[in-house]
Protein backbone atom coordinates (compact mmCIF):
# COMPACT_ATOMS: atom_id res chain seq x y z
CA UNK A 1 0.00 0.00 0.00
CA UNK A 2 1.03 3.38 -0.84
CA UNK A 3 1.00 6.47 1.98
CA UNK A 4 -1.06 8.80 1.05
CA UNK A 5 -0.59 12.16 1.96
CA UNK A 6 -3.11 15.50 2.32
CA UNK A 7 -2.08 18.59 0.78
CA UNK A 8 -4.13 21.89 0.27
CA UNK A 9 -7.18 20.27 -0.49
CA UNK A 10 -5.80 17.36 -2.62
CA UNK A 11 -5.02 14.17 -1.34
CA UNK A 12 -1.72 12.60 -2.64
CA UNK A 13 0.01 9.61 -3.10
CA UNK A 14 3.96 9.96 -2.18
CA UNK A 15 3.89 11.05 -5.99
CA UNK A 16 1.86 14.52 -5.86
CA UNK A 17 3.03 17.75 -4.48
CA UNK A 18 3.53 16.48 -0.85
CA UNK A 19 6.91 17.33 0.46
CA UNK A 20 8.76 15.63 3.46
CA UNK A 21 10.73 16.23 6.17
CA UNK A 22 12.48 12.48 5.63
CA UNK A 23 12.05 10.82 2.44
CA UNK A 24 10.50 7.59 2.11
CA UNK A 25 12.41 4.35 1.28
CA UNK A 26 13.53 3.04 -2.54
CA UNK A 27 10.90 1.82 -3.96
CA UNK A 28 11.80 -2.20 -5.50
CA UNK A 29 14.36 -2.13 -2.53
CA UNK A 30 16.15 0.18 -5.68
CA UNK A 31 15.77 -2.14 -8.09
CA UNK A 32 18.47 -2.47 -9.56
CA UNK A 33 20.73 0.59 -8.08
CA UNK A 34 24.09 -0.11 -6.21
CA UNK A 35 23.52 1.71 -2.67
CA UNK A 36 20.02 3.40 -3.29
CA UNK A 37 19.80 4.74 -0.15
CA UNK A 38 23.30 5.66 0.54
CA UNK A 39 23.98 3.39 3.44
CA UNK A 40 27.32 2.58 2.60
CA UNK A 41 28.77 5.67 1.72
CA UNK A 42 29.22 6.92 -1.81
CA UNK A 43 30.03 3.62 -2.52
CA UNK A 44 28.37 2.94 -6.87
CA UNK A 45 28.21 6.70 -7.00
CA UNK A 46 30.73 9.15 -8.72
CA UNK A 47 30.37 12.64 -10.09
CA UNK A 48 28.94 13.39 -13.28
CA UNK A 49 30.66 16.56 -14.88
CA UNK A 50 32.89 19.05 -12.40
CA UNK A 51 30.26 19.16 -9.50
CA UNK A 52 31.83 17.86 -5.87
CA UNK A 53 30.13 15.44 -4.50
CA UNK A 54 29.31 14.52 -0.38
CA UNK A 55 27.74 11.93 1.65
CA UNK A 56 26.05 13.53 4.23
CA UNK A 57 23.56 12.09 7.37
CA UNK A 58 20.55 14.23 8.96
CA UNK A 59 17.95 13.04 11.50
CA UNK A 60 19.06 8.95 10.75
CA UNK A 61 18.74 9.53 6.89
CA UNK A 62 21.45 9.30 4.53
CA UNK A 63 22.15 10.85 1.12
CA UNK A 64 24.41 12.43 -1.49
CA UNK A 65 24.68 16.15 -1.73
CA UNK A 66 26.09 17.56 -5.55
CA UNK A 67 27.45 21.41 -5.21
CA UNK A 68 29.31 23.66 -6.51
CA UNK A 69 27.93 23.41 -9.77
CA UNK A 70 28.69 25.09 -13.25
CA UNK A 71 26.90 23.37 -15.86
CA UNK A 72 23.55 21.94 -16.09
CA UNK A 73 24.54 18.43 -15.77
CA UNK A 74 26.95 18.52 -12.48
CA UNK A 75 26.03 16.11 -10.09
CA UNK A 76 25.68 12.44 -8.68
CA UNK A 77 25.81 9.51 -11.23
CA UNK A 78 25.97 5.82 -10.99
CA UNK A 79 26.52 3.49 -14.35
CA UNK A 80 24.06 1.27 -15.18
CA UNK A 81 23.34 -1.71 -17.68
CA UNK A 82 20.12 -1.29 -19.29
CA UNK A 83 18.36 -3.81 -21.42
CA UNK A 84 16.77 -3.58 -24.70
CA UNK A 85 12.65 -4.20 -24.52
CA UNK A 86 12.77 -3.99 -20.66
CA UNK A 87 10.63 -1.18 -19.07
CA UNK A 88 12.07 0.45 -16.70
CA UNK A 89 9.86 2.26 -13.56
CA UNK A 90 12.66 5.11 -12.21
CA UNK A 91 12.37 6.74 -8.66
CA UNK A 92 14.03 9.24 -6.50
CA UNK A 93 13.75 12.01 -3.30
CA UNK A 94 15.04 15.33 -4.37
CA UNK A 95 15.95 18.34 -2.30
CA UNK A 96 17.73 21.40 -3.33
CA UNK A 97 19.67 24.25 -1.33
CA UNK A 98 20.30 27.44 -2.22
CA UNK A 99 17.23 27.69 -4.34
CA UNK A 100 13.29 26.57 -4.05
CA UNK A 101 11.07 25.53 -6.49
CA UNK A 102 13.30 24.10 -9.07
CA UNK A 103 12.82 21.72 -11.82
CA UNK A 104 15.14 18.91 -11.56
CA UNK A 105 15.26 15.91 -14.06
CA UNK A 106 16.76 12.65 -14.10
CA UNK A 107 18.85 11.67 -17.50
CA UNK A 108 20.71 8.74 -18.45
CA UNK A 109 23.30 9.34 -20.77
CA UNK A 110 23.09 6.54 -23.47
CA UNK A 111 25.52 7.24 -25.54
CA UNK A 112 27.71 9.84 -26.89
CA UNK A 113 25.36 12.95 -27.78
CA UNK A 114 22.31 10.53 -26.07
CA UNK A 115 20.33 11.02 -23.59
CA UNK A 116 16.98 9.88 -21.98
CA UNK A 117 15.28 11.71 -19.58
CA UNK A 118 13.42 9.54 -17.21
CA UNK A 119 11.08 12.10 -15.42
CA UNK A 120 11.31 15.52 -13.62
CA UNK A 121 10.45 17.42 -10.22
CA UNK A 122 9.93 20.91 -8.83
CA UNK A 123 12.61 20.16 -6.37
CA UNK A 124 11.85 22.59 -2.97
CA UNK A 125 14.59 23.59 0.00
CA UNK A 126 14.01 21.88 3.48
CA UNK A 127 11.99 18.97 2.48
CA UNK A 128 11.98 15.96 -0.08
CA UNK A 129 10.42 15.76 -3.37
CA UNK A 130 9.06 12.75 -4.74
CA UNK A 131 10.91 12.08 -9.16
CA UNK A 132 8.72 9.28 -10.45
CA UNK A 133 9.42 7.97 -14.27
CA UNK A 134 10.83 5.80 -16.13
CA UNK A 135 12.65 4.41 -20.01
CA UNK A 136 13.21 2.12 -22.34
CA UNK A 137 16.37 2.05 -24.76
CA UNK A 138 16.55 1.35 -28.26
CA UNK A 139 19.62 -1.18 -27.89
CA UNK A 140 21.15 -2.69 -24.64
CA UNK A 141 23.77 -0.10 -23.57
CA UNK A 142 25.71 0.64 -20.44
CA UNK A 143 24.47 4.01 -19.48
CA UNK A 144 25.03 6.97 -16.77
CA UNK A 145 22.52 8.15 -14.58
CA UNK A 146 22.48 11.90 -13.57
CA UNK A 147 20.56 14.78 -12.49
CA UNK A 148 20.43 18.49 -14.13
CA UNK A 149 19.05 21.28 -13.21
CA UNK A 150 18.99 24.93 -15.48
CA UNK A 151 19.69 26.34 -12.37
CA UNK A 152 23.48 26.21 -11.49
CA UNK A 153 23.70 27.95 -8.34
CA UNK A 154 22.20 25.07 -6.38
CA UNK A 155 23.14 21.94 -4.57
CA UNK A 156 20.99 19.38 -5.23
CA UNK A 157 20.27 16.43 -2.40
CA UNK A 158 19.45 12.90 -3.61
CA UNK A 159 18.37 9.81 -1.78
CA UNK A 160 16.08 6.45 -2.00
CA UNK A 161 16.73 5.99 -5.79
CA UNK A 162 15.06 2.80 -7.49
CA UNK A 163 15.66 1.70 -11.04
CA UNK A 164 13.15 -1.28 -11.54
CA UNK A 165 13.49 -3.39 -14.69
CA UNK A 166 10.75 -5.38 -16.28
CA UNK A 167 9.76 -7.75 -19.34
CA UNK A 168 6.99 -6.97 -21.65
CA UNK A 169 5.27 -9.70 -20.63
CA UNK A 170 5.24 -8.15 -16.87
CA UNK A 171 4.65 -5.25 -17.88
CA UNK A 172 1.22 -6.57 -20.23
CA UNK A 173 -0.29 -8.74 -17.41
CA UNK A 174 0.01 -5.91 -15.30
CA UNK A 175 -2.29 -4.25 -17.35
CA UNK A 176 -4.63 -7.08 -17.91
CA UNK A 177 -4.70 -7.57 -13.77
CA UNK A 178 -5.40 -3.83 -13.69
CA UNK A 179 -8.23 -4.09 -16.19
CA UNK A 180 -10.15 -7.30 -14.37
CA UNK A 181 -9.68 -5.30 -11.22
CA UNK A 182 -10.87 -1.33 -11.99
CA UNK A 183 -12.61 -2.12 -15.37
CA UNK A 184 -14.92 -5.33 -14.72
CA UNK A 185 -16.71 -6.85 -11.88
CA UNK A 186 -17.91 -10.32 -10.78
CA UNK A 187 -21.48 -10.68 -11.89
CA UNK A 188 -23.53 -13.94 -9.77
CA UNK A 189 -26.91 -14.46 -11.59
CA UNK A 190 -29.62 -17.23 -9.87
CA UNK A 191 -32.59 -18.62 -11.97
CA UNK A 192 -35.26 -20.21 -9.79
CA UNK A 193 -39.07 -21.14 -10.88
CA UNK A 194 -41.79 -18.99 -9.32
CA UNK A 195 -41.70 -21.19 -6.43
CA UNK A 196 -38.11 -20.32 -5.52
CA UNK A 197 -36.43 -23.66 -6.78
CA UNK A 198 -33.30 -23.75 -8.54
CA UNK A 199 -33.57 -23.97 -12.57
CA UNK A 200 -30.69 -25.98 -13.66
CA UNK A 201 -28.98 -26.04 -16.92
CA UNK A 202 -30.64 -22.51 -18.63
CA UNK A 203 -28.98 -21.12 -21.24
CA UNK A 204 -28.03 -17.52 -19.75
CA UNK A 205 -27.39 -15.05 -22.13
CA UNK A 206 -25.47 -11.04 -21.31
CA UNK A 207 -25.79 -8.83 -23.87
CA UNK A 208 -24.59 -5.84 -23.21
CA UNK A 209 -26.35 -2.39 -24.41
CA UNK A 210 -24.28 0.68 -23.10
CA UNK A 211 -20.43 -0.08 -22.01
CA UNK A 212 -19.94 2.68 -19.33
CA UNK A 213 -16.41 3.54 -20.32
CA UNK A 214 -16.36 6.61 -22.75
CA UNK A 215 -14.26 5.75 -25.97
CA UNK A 216 -14.55 7.84 -28.90
CA UNK A 217 -13.00 9.87 -31.86
CA UNK A 218 -13.01 13.10 -32.80
CA UNK A 219 -15.37 14.66 -35.84
CA UNK A 220 -14.90 17.71 -37.96
CA UNK A 221 -17.68 19.11 -40.34
CA UNK A 222 -16.77 16.85 -42.97
CA UNK A 223 -19.43 13.84 -41.45
CA UNK A 224 -22.17 16.48 -42.01
CA UNK A 225 -22.48 15.44 -45.73
CA UNK A 226 -19.93 12.74 -45.96
CA UNK A 227 -22.29 9.47 -45.86
CA UNK A 228 -19.14 7.18 -46.12
CA UNK A 229 -17.73 9.14 -43.02
CA UNK A 230 -20.98 8.95 -41.17
CA UNK A 231 -21.41 4.69 -41.40
CA UNK A 232 -18.04 3.88 -40.82
CA UNK A 233 -18.16 6.51 -37.14
CA UNK A 234 -21.59 5.42 -36.33
CA UNK A 235 -21.09 1.75 -36.81
CA UNK A 236 -17.51 1.82 -34.21
CA UNK A 237 -19.65 1.82 -31.14
CA UNK A 238 -18.10 4.65 -30.33
CA UNK A 239 -20.22 6.89 -27.26
CA UNK A 240 -17.93 9.87 -27.38
CA UNK A 241 -16.83 12.99 -29.43
CA UNK A 242 -15.05 16.38 -30.00
CA UNK A 243 -15.54 18.45 -32.65
CA UNK A 244 -11.96 19.19 -34.20
CA UNK A 245 -12.02 22.68 -35.08
CA UNK A 246 -16.09 24.22 -34.67
CA UNK A 247 -16.53 25.07 -31.51
CA UNK A 248 -13.36 26.97 -31.21
CA UNK A 249 -13.20 30.63 -30.97
CA UNK A 250 -11.99 31.35 -34.48
CA UNK A 251 -14.54 29.20 -35.76
CA UNK A 252 -17.41 30.91 -34.00
CA UNK A 253 -16.82 34.51 -34.51
CA UNK A 254 -14.43 35.05 -37.38
CA UNK A 255 -15.06 38.67 -37.37
CA UNK A 256 -15.76 40.82 -34.34
CA UNK A 257 -19.46 40.68 -33.27
CA UNK A 258 -20.16 38.42 -35.79
CA UNK A 259 -21.54 35.06 -34.22
CA UNK A 260 -21.77 31.81 -36.13
CA UNK A 261 -22.40 28.75 -34.07
CA UNK A 262 -24.34 27.04 -37.07
CA UNK A 263 -21.61 24.15 -37.75
CA UNK A 264 -21.36 23.68 -34.12
CA UNK A 265 -25.35 23.40 -33.91
CA UNK A 266 -25.62 20.81 -36.65
CA UNK A 267 -22.56 18.55 -35.23
CA UNK A 268 -24.10 18.45 -31.52
CA UNK A 269 -27.80 17.51 -33.70
CA UNK A 270 -25.42 14.43 -35.37
CA UNK A 271 -24.03 13.62 -32.25
CA UNK A 272 -27.30 13.66 -30.23
CA UNK A 273 -29.05 11.80 -32.77
CA UNK A 274 -26.26 8.62 -32.59
CA UNK A 275 -26.32 8.85 -28.92
CA UNK A 276 -22.85 10.49 -28.91
CA UNK A 277 -21.97 12.70 -25.18
CA UNK A 278 -19.71 15.34 -26.75
CA UNK A 279 -16.89 17.26 -24.87
CA UNK A 280 -16.52 20.68 -25.68
CA UNK A 281 -13.14 22.15 -27.13
CA UNK A 282 -12.46 24.69 -26.48
CA UNK A 283 -13.62 28.05 -24.92
CA UNK A 284 -9.89 29.38 -25.36
CA UNK A 285 -6.58 28.80 -26.73
CA UNK A 286 -3.62 30.73 -24.51
CA UNK A 287 -1.51 30.05 -27.71
CA UNK A 288 -1.14 33.53 -29.72
CA UNK A 289 -1.29 32.14 -33.38
CA UNK A 290 -4.64 30.39 -32.53
CA UNK A 291 -6.79 33.42 -31.42
CA UNK A 292 -8.76 35.38 -33.77
CA UNK A 293 -6.84 37.71 -36.09
CA UNK A 294 -9.25 40.54 -34.43
CA UNK A 295 -8.43 39.67 -31.22
CA UNK A 296 -4.42 39.53 -31.01
CA UNK A 297 -4.33 43.82 -31.63
CA UNK A 298 -6.79 44.43 -28.54
CA UNK A 299 -6.52 46.29 -25.30
CA UNK A 300 -6.34 44.78 -22.12
CA UNK A 301 -9.88 45.96 -21.01
CA UNK A 302 -11.08 45.20 -24.59
CA UNK A 303 -9.64 41.69 -24.53
CA UNK A 304 -11.57 41.43 -20.62
CA UNK A 305 -14.65 42.36 -22.33
CA UNK A 306 -14.28 40.13 -25.56
CA UNK A 307 -13.32 37.30 -23.93
CA UNK A 308 -16.46 37.47 -20.92
CA UNK A 309 -18.41 37.70 -24.06
CA UNK A 310 -16.99 34.79 -25.64
CA UNK A 311 -17.18 32.52 -22.60
CA UNK A 312 -21.07 33.64 -21.53
CA UNK A 313 -21.69 32.88 -25.38
CA UNK A 314 -20.26 29.56 -26.02
CA UNK A 315 -20.72 28.21 -22.33
CA UNK A 316 -24.21 29.49 -21.80
CA UNK A 317 -25.07 28.33 -25.20
CA UNK A 318 -24.37 24.67 -25.00
CA UNK A 319 -25.29 24.10 -21.17
CA UNK A 320 -26.24 21.00 -20.08
CA UNK A 321 -25.72 19.60 -23.33
CA UNK A 322 -21.97 18.98 -22.93
CA UNK A 323 -20.15 16.46 -20.65
CA UNK A 324 -16.88 18.77 -20.62
CA UNK A 325 -15.44 22.12 -21.98
CA UNK A 326 -11.86 22.38 -22.41
CA UNK A 327 -11.75 26.06 -20.80
CA UNK A 328 -8.25 27.19 -21.71
CA UNK A 329 -6.01 25.42 -24.09
CA UNK A 330 -2.42 24.67 -23.32
CA UNK A 331 -1.93 27.46 -20.59
CA UNK A 332 1.51 25.60 -19.24
CA UNK A 333 3.19 26.23 -22.83
CA UNK A 334 1.74 29.51 -23.59
CA UNK A 335 0.02 32.09 -21.60
CA UNK A 336 -1.36 34.79 -24.10
CA UNK A 337 -4.21 35.70 -21.93
CA UNK A 338 -1.80 35.96 -18.92
CA UNK A 339 0.32 38.40 -20.75
CA UNK A 340 -2.15 40.60 -22.71
CA UNK A 341 -4.24 40.93 -19.19
CA UNK A 342 -1.88 41.95 -17.32
CA UNK A 343 -2.67 39.20 -14.93
CA UNK A 344 -0.90 36.34 -14.02
CA UNK A 345 -3.59 33.95 -13.02
CA UNK A 346 -5.75 35.18 -15.91
CA UNK A 347 -6.75 30.97 -16.12
CA UNK A 348 -7.68 31.27 -12.69
CA UNK A 349 -10.12 34.33 -13.45
CA UNK A 350 -11.34 32.15 -16.79
CA UNK A 351 -12.51 29.25 -15.22
CA UNK A 352 -14.26 30.90 -12.25
CA UNK A 353 -16.19 32.84 -15.02
CA UNK A 354 -16.71 28.80 -16.30
CA UNK A 355 -17.57 27.67 -13.19
CA UNK A 356 -20.31 30.28 -12.84
CA UNK A 357 -22.32 29.67 -16.22
CA UNK A 358 -21.92 26.33 -15.97
CA UNK A 359 -21.48 24.48 -12.42
CA UNK A 360 -22.74 21.54 -13.56
CA UNK A 361 -20.19 20.59 -16.55
CA UNK A 362 -16.38 19.56 -15.59
CA UNK A 363 -14.13 22.12 -16.93
CA UNK A 364 -10.84 20.70 -17.77
CA UNK A 365 -7.35 22.03 -18.58
CA UNK A 366 -5.81 20.47 -21.38
CA UNK A 367 -2.28 20.22 -21.98
CA UNK A 368 0.33 18.43 -24.47
CA UNK A 369 3.39 16.48 -22.99
CA UNK A 370 2.65 16.26 -19.65
CA UNK A 371 2.70 12.01 -20.34
CA UNK A 372 4.38 11.99 -23.68
CA UNK A 373 7.64 13.72 -23.31
CA UNK A 374 9.93 13.34 -20.15
CA UNK A 375 11.75 16.04 -21.27
CA UNK A 376 9.40 18.95 -21.07
CA UNK A 377 9.52 20.75 -17.59
CA UNK A 378 6.82 23.43 -18.47
CA UNK A 379 4.71 20.94 -18.87
CA UNK A 380 5.42 17.67 -16.78
CA UNK A 381 3.31 16.54 -13.92
CA UNK A 382 4.30 18.41 -11.32
CA UNK A 383 4.07 21.98 -12.92
CA UNK A 384 0.05 20.88 -14.31
CA UNK A 385 -0.52 20.33 -10.30
CA UNK A 386 0.62 23.79 -9.44
CA UNK A 387 -1.76 25.07 -12.47
CA UNK A 388 -4.53 22.94 -10.66
CA UNK A 389 -3.61 24.36 -7.70
CA UNK A 390 -3.54 27.55 -8.84
CA UNK A 391 -7.06 27.19 -10.40
CA UNK A 392 -8.23 25.64 -7.15
CA UNK A 393 -7.17 28.51 -5.06
CA UNK A 394 -8.88 31.53 -7.11
CA UNK A 395 -11.82 32.85 -4.98
CA UNK A 396 -14.97 31.59 -5.54
CA UNK A 397 -13.16 28.48 -7.74
CA UNK A 398 -12.83 25.86 -4.66
CA UNK A 399 -16.02 24.03 -5.53
CA UNK A 400 -15.65 23.87 -8.93
CA UNK A 401 -16.10 20.63 -11.42
CA UNK A 402 -12.55 20.45 -12.35
CA UNK A 403 -10.75 18.04 -14.83
CA UNK A 404 -7.19 16.83 -15.94
CA UNK A 405 -7.13 16.98 -19.95
CA UNK A 406 -3.98 15.08 -21.23
CA UNK A 407 -4.09 15.88 -24.93
CA UNK A 408 -1.44 12.20 -25.73
CA UNK A 409 0.22 13.62 -29.21
CA UNK A 410 2.63 10.73 -29.22
CA UNK A 411 5.95 9.80 -31.31
CA UNK A 412 6.89 6.71 -29.52
CA UNK A 413 5.82 5.60 -26.04
CA UNK A 414 7.89 5.34 -22.50
CA UNK A 415 5.21 3.55 -20.91
CA UNK A 416 6.74 3.67 -17.69
CA UNK A 417 6.94 7.46 -17.55
CA UNK A 418 2.97 6.88 -18.92
CA UNK A 419 2.01 5.27 -15.99
CA UNK A 420 4.32 7.53 -13.62
CA UNK A 421 2.74 10.42 -14.76
CA UNK A 422 -0.78 8.95 -14.78
CA UNK A 423 -0.34 8.16 -10.75
CA UNK A 424 1.17 11.47 -9.67
CA UNK A 425 -2.25 13.01 -11.52
CA UNK A 426 -4.63 10.30 -10.42
CA UNK A 427 -3.37 11.35 -6.97
CA UNK A 428 -5.44 13.85 -6.90
CA UNK A 429 -9.08 12.49 -7.23
CA UNK A 430 -10.12 14.29 -10.28
CA UNK A 431 -11.28 12.64 -13.48
CA UNK A 432 -8.22 12.19 -16.26
CA UNK A 433 -9.63 11.96 -19.81
CA UNK A 434 -7.10 10.92 -22.61
CA UNK A 435 -8.52 13.97 -24.91
CA UNK A 436 -6.53 14.00 -28.37
CA UNK A 437 -4.85 10.53 -28.30
CA UNK A 438 -3.00 10.14 -31.94
CA UNK A 439 0.36 8.66 -32.91
CA UNK A 440 3.22 10.05 -34.98
CA UNK A 441 3.33 8.37 -38.55
CA UNK A 442 6.26 5.70 -38.65
CA UNK A 443 6.10 1.96 -39.39
CA UNK A 444 5.05 1.26 -36.00
CA UNK A 445 2.64 4.15 -35.55
CA UNK A 446 -0.43 1.42 -35.30
CA UNK A 447 1.86 -0.94 -32.21
CA UNK A 448 2.26 2.13 -30.34
CA UNK A 449 -1.26 3.26 -30.85
CA UNK A 450 -2.04 -0.34 -30.00
CA UNK A 451 0.76 0.03 -26.43
CA UNK A 452 -0.46 3.48 -25.50
CA UNK A 453 -4.27 2.77 -25.60
CA UNK A 454 -3.47 -0.50 -23.51
CA UNK A 455 -1.34 1.25 -21.15
CA UNK A 456 -3.99 4.28 -20.33
CA UNK A 457 -7.37 1.74 -20.67
CA UNK A 458 -5.88 0.24 -17.60
CA UNK A 459 -5.00 2.96 -15.69
CA UNK A 460 -7.43 3.20 -12.82
CA UNK A 461 -7.66 6.87 -13.17
CA UNK A 462 -8.75 7.73 -16.75
CA UNK A 463 -12.16 8.00 -17.09
CA UNK A 464 -12.37 8.66 -21.06
CA UNK A 465 -10.28 8.31 -23.90
CA UNK A 466 -11.08 10.02 -27.49
CA UNK A 467 -9.12 9.75 -30.36
CA UNK A 468 -7.53 11.75 -32.36
CA UNK A 469 -8.50 11.25 -35.82
CA UNK A 470 -11.29 13.04 -37.42
CA UNK A 471 -11.54 12.23 -41.54
CA UNK A 472 -10.26 15.24 -44.46
CA UNK A 473 -9.89 14.08 -47.77
CA UNK A 474 -6.35 16.07 -47.40
CA UNK A 475 -5.60 13.82 -44.54
CA UNK A 476 -5.70 13.72 -40.44
CA UNK A 477 -4.04 16.34 -38.08
CA UNK A 478 -1.59 13.52 -37.39
CA UNK A 479 -2.99 9.79 -37.81
CA UNK A 480 -6.43 8.75 -39.74
CA UNK A 481 -8.33 5.22 -38.75
CA UNK A 482 -9.47 5.25 -42.75
CA UNK A 483 -8.25 5.44 -46.13
CA UNK A 484 -10.05 7.85 -47.78
CA UNK A 485 -13.08 5.29 -48.91
CA UNK A 486 -13.77 4.73 -44.98
CA UNK A 487 -11.71 1.10 -45.32
CA UNK A 488 -9.55 0.55 -42.01
CA UNK A 489 -5.64 1.23 -42.00
CA UNK A 490 -3.67 -0.63 -39.19
CA UNK A 491 -4.36 1.72 -36.91
CA UNK A 492 -8.22 1.45 -37.26
CA UNK A 493 -8.12 -1.92 -37.22
CA UNK A 494 -6.22 -1.70 -33.59
CA UNK A 495 -8.91 0.24 -32.07
CA UNK A 496 -11.79 -2.16 -33.59
CA UNK A 497 -9.77 -5.10 -31.92
CA UNK A 498 -9.29 -3.35 -28.40
CA UNK A 499 -12.71 -2.26 -28.52
CA UNK A 500 -13.67 -5.81 -28.98
CA UNK A 501 -11.57 -7.28 -26.22
CA UNK A 502 -12.70 -4.77 -23.73
CA UNK A 503 -16.51 -5.23 -24.34
CA UNK A 504 -17.44 -2.05 -26.11
CA UNK A 505 -18.65 -3.81 -29.57
CA UNK A 506 -22.37 -5.81 -28.55
CA UNK A 507 -20.41 -8.19 -26.23
CA UNK A 508 -22.42 -11.10 -25.61
CA UNK A 509 -21.66 -13.71 -22.75
CA UNK A 510 -24.01 -17.25 -22.94
CA UNK A 511 -23.45 -19.44 -20.13
CA UNK A 512 -25.47 -22.70 -18.43
CA UNK A 513 -26.47 -22.46 -14.60
CA UNK A 514 -25.39 -25.56 -12.66
CA UNK A 515 -27.12 -27.39 -10.25
CA UNK A 516 -28.08 -24.86 -7.99
CA UNK A 517 -29.36 -22.24 -10.99
CA UNK A 518 -26.02 -20.29 -10.41
CA UNK A 519 -24.22 -18.84 -13.29
CA UNK A 520 -21.18 -16.68 -12.79
CA UNK A 521 -18.50 -14.38 -15.11
CA UNK A 522 -16.97 -11.08 -15.04
CA UNK A 523 -18.43 -8.49 -17.31
CA UNK A 524 -17.37 -5.30 -18.52
CA UNK A 525 -18.96 -1.94 -16.58
CA UNK A 526 -22.14 -1.16 -18.35
CA UNK A 527 -25.77 -2.24 -19.38
CA UNK A 528 -26.99 -5.53 -20.09
CA UNK A 529 -30.09 -7.13 -21.21
CA UNK A 530 -30.12 -10.81 -19.55
CA UNK A 531 -32.05 -13.90 -21.93
CA UNK A 532 -33.23 -17.42 -20.07
CA UNK A 533 -33.74 -20.25 -21.84
CA UNK A 534 -34.82 -23.57 -21.20
CA UNK A 535 -36.42 -26.92 -22.88
CA UNK A 536 -39.03 -26.79 -20.75
CA UNK A 537 -39.83 -23.44 -20.36
CA UNK A 538 -42.51 -21.89 -22.72
CA UNK A 539 -41.73 -18.77 -24.68
CA UNK A 540 -38.72 -18.00 -21.99
CA UNK A 541 -36.65 -16.27 -24.80
CA UNK A 542 -38.88 -13.89 -24.67
CA UNK A 543 -38.12 -12.38 -21.29
CA UNK A 544 -35.33 -10.25 -21.02
CA UNK A 545 -34.37 -8.85 -17.73
CA UNK A 546 -32.12 -5.50 -16.97
CA UNK A 547 -28.34 -5.80 -15.32
CA UNK A 548 -26.49 -2.80 -14.95
CA UNK A 549 -22.89 -3.57 -14.21
CA UNK A 550 -20.82 -1.22 -11.95
CA UNK A 551 -17.54 -1.14 -10.05
CA UNK A 552 -18.28 -1.98 -6.89
CA UNK A 553 -17.62 -0.13 -3.78
CA UNK A 554 -14.93 -1.31 -1.39
CA UNK A 555 -17.15 -0.09 1.63
CA UNK A 556 -19.43 -2.77 1.26
CA UNK A 557 -16.62 -5.57 0.93
CA UNK A 558 -19.17 -7.55 -1.91
CA UNK A 559 -16.96 -9.62 -4.28
CA UNK A 560 -19.80 -9.58 -7.23
CA UNK A 561 -22.76 -8.34 -7.89
CA UNK A 562 -25.95 -10.22 -7.79
CA UNK A 563 -28.97 -10.65 -9.89
CA UNK A 564 -32.11 -13.06 -9.09
CA UNK A 565 -34.01 -13.65 -11.99
CA UNK A 566 -37.63 -15.45 -11.13
CA UNK A 567 -38.84 -17.06 -14.80
CA UNK A 568 -42.46 -18.10 -15.62
CA UNK A 569 -44.12 -21.49 -14.26
CA UNK A 570 -45.44 -22.16 -17.36
CA UNK A 571 -43.91 -25.58 -19.06
CA UNK A 572 -44.42 -27.23 -22.34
Amino acid sequence: MEERIICKGFSFVSGGLACLTKPHKAQYGGGIIINPELDNGLNGWSRFGYAKIEHKESTDNKFVVAHSRNQTYDSVSQKLYLRKNNIYTFSAWIQVRKGNHVPVTATFKTGHNRFKQAGSVVAQSHCWSFLKGGLTVDASVLAELYFESNNTSIDIWVDSISLQPFTQKQWRSHQYKTIEKVRKTNVRIRVVDTRGSPLSNATISIEQKNPSFPLGCAINKNILTNTGYQNWFTSRRFTVTTFEDEMKWYSTEATPGHEDYSVADDMLRFAKGNKLSVRGHNVFWDDPQYQPWWVKSLSALDLSSAAAKRLNSAVGRYKGQLIAWDVVNENLHHKFFESQLSNGNASAMLYNWAFRVDSSTTMFLNEYNTIESPGDRLAMPAQYLNMLREIQSFPGNAGGKLGIGLESHFSSPNLAYVRSSLDILAATGLPIWITELDVQKSPNQAKYLEEILREVYSHPGIKGIVIWAAWKPQGCWQMCLTDNNFKNLPTGDVVDKLMAEWGLRNDVVIGKSNAYGFYGTSLFHGDYQVRIAHPQLKNSSTSTWSLNVAPLVLATRKRSTSLLIQVPASFN
